[in-house]
C-alpha cells in the first residue's frame, strides 16, 4: 500500500489491484479506507484481521505492508 501526503490530504492505492485507490482528508482515514476496499477487492472476510505495517518512507510517500492474519 502506497499513501500520499497531497496539498489537499491523503491519497492511499495498493498498485497491485488495478483502480484500488482512495482518498482522505487524514492519513488515518485514507489507510481505514483503502483498508476495506482491499478487502472487498480480494474477497477477505471480516474475521481476518489486517495489520498495517510500515515499511519505508520515500519523500511525501509512505510504503505500507498489509499483512493478513489467518488465525
Amino acid at each position: 500500500m502506497v499513501v500520499t501526503k497531497e496539498e489537499d490530504g491523503f491519497n492511499a492505492e495498493v498498485p497491485s489491484l488495478k483502480g484500488c485507490e482512495s482518498w482522505a482528508h487524514s492519513e488515518d482515514e485514507a489507510i481505514e479506507n483503502i483498508v476495506e476496499l482491499t478487502r472487498y477487492y480480494i474477497n477477505l472476510d471480516y474475521e481476518i484481521e489486517v495489520k498495517v505495517d510500515l515499511a519505508r518512507r520515500s519523500g511525501k510517500k509512505k510504503i505500507y505492508k498489509l499483512v493478513f492474519d489467518k488465525e
